[in-house]
């Protein structure tokens, strides 16, 4: 959508910093969509000193022209710096109000959705439940170009950064390997893209946080962190690991046979982990993908494979994949869980309806019902406090950014 000279003018009495998101890795065409993504440049401006984001469409309005950078984590205020030489202001002689530069939150939670079903409800109840659980950072949502309109309004609404990206598919004529309702999740390989963050907590749109895990991090760099898997349901039926019934999360209750061979290396459910965008590891993740071809557990088993060395566990409270609580009982302690992931079948709380197998638990129906307290709560829902502190006076700015094609915008660097 073109502005009209109207809005336009009500732009150009603004001045801006603006920092342009990096183009120049992408490897693949983008698809105008008309919201976010296909040529439209995604910047943060502050406006008296209130960073936010916006999308701008570069047709119609000047960008810079250096790419974005990683930034360095700060740790306190007296480390708050931004990427040297990324920056433009544009300027107009009737602004009277003095722009300052604000500090870009460097992590950040990340998410993905594709499609028009109903997975948006998961990410809308993973955003409440990070603002209840009162962290600090940001929600992006990496969304495909199918996500429809409507449904990504609804994810503006509250208080999601959306990220449009181009799916990733794996070599031709081989995902038969793979479950099919798997193999849109290579797509999950282009959040390594996004290095205006230099760390980023994955989380998928059917887990819920009951509890802050900001610290998370703030552990040592060059790790990938995510939570061992579960070996013990069917899914796992082809595996050595089922047919034996080894499992690594009791490694001492069917030993591993020496026969076999050496031991399976530990193996991560991809669902949540921690990670570090990188245009490198991006490029090598891409790269390696066109000769590795897809397995079960598809983009899972590329990542566990790709990490293996780099991979550290951290404790289920981090990621309750829900096999552990009829699997594993043992090592589930409910009172300090922090993240449940609803993946067993019949779990995902807005489709639950008790009736398959093990859903009629009592530990499942709490579960469910947590979920729903947060997903119903209204005063978890996202209150800009850019409306709210600047009311009418911030407003022509508003409505003249959305006329000229902007998205959506956001405050940074906060999710609560």
């Amino acid at each position: 959508m073109v502005a009209d000279r109207k809005n336009h003018d009500v732009l150009d009495n603004y001045r801006y910093i603006l920092v342009k998101r990096s183009q120049a890795s992408r490897d693949t065409p983008r698809r105008n969509t008309g919201l976010v993504g296909s040529n439209r440049v995604g910047f943060r401006a502050v406006f008296k000193g209130v960073a936010v984001g916006l999308t701008v469409d570069p047709v119609n309005r000047r960008f810079v022209s250096k790419p974005f950078s990683s930034l360095s984590r700060f740790l306190d205020k007296s480390d708050q710096t931004m990427a040297p030489d990324t920056t433009t202001t544009f300027d107009n002689n009737t602004s009277t109000d003095l722009v300052k530069q604000a500090s870009i939150s460097s992590c950040a939670y990340v998410t993905f959705l594709a499609g028009d079903g109903d997975y948006w409800k998961g990410v809308v109840g993973l955003a409440k439940g990070l603002r209840k659980a009162e962290s600090k950072y940001p929600l992006v949502v990496a969304i495909l170009p199918d996500v429809p309109e409507h449904h990504r309004k609804i994810l503006v609404s509250q208080g999601c950064i959306l990220r449009e990206i181009e799916p990733v598919h794996p070599p031709e004529n081989q995902t038969q390997f793979a479950m099919a309702y798997y193999v849109i999740n290579y797509s999950k390989l282009r959040i390594w893209e996004f290095v205006e963050y230099s760390k980023m907590i994955y989380l998928d749109g059917d887990i819920q946080v009951f509890d802050n895990v900001d610290h998370l991090f703030d552990m040592p760099d060059g790790y990938f962190y995510a939570v061992m898997d579960c070996f013990c349901e069917k899914t796992w039926s082809s595996s050595p690991q089922y047919k034996i019934g080894y499992c690594q999360q009791c490694p001492d209750k069917v030993k591993w046979p020496a026969e076999m061979g050496p031991k399976p290396p530990l193996y991560f459910n991809a669902g949540m982990f921690v990670y570090e965008p990188n245009l490198s590891t991006y490029h090598d993740l891409l790269k390696t993908l066109k000769v590795t071809p897809p397995t079960l557990f598809a983009e899972q088993d590329f990542l566990n494979m790709f990490f293996r060395d780099v991979y550290k566990p951290i404790p289920s409270d981090y990621n309750l994949v829900m096999a552990m609580l009829w699997r594993h009982p043992e090592n589930i302690n409910l009172d300090e869980v922090k993240v449940v992931h609803y993946c067993a079948a019949g779990s995902k709380p807005w489709r639950y309806t008790g009736k398959e197998e093990n859903m009629d638990r009592e530990d499942i129906k709490i579960l469910v019902q947590k979920w729903w307290d947060i997903y119903n709560d209204e005063s978890l829902d996202y209150k800009n406090p850019v409306v709210a502190s600047s009311g009418s006076e911030l407003q022509p700015i508003l409505e003249a950014l959305y006329e000229a094609g902007v998205g959506h915008y956001f405050t940074a660097p906060s999710a609560a």
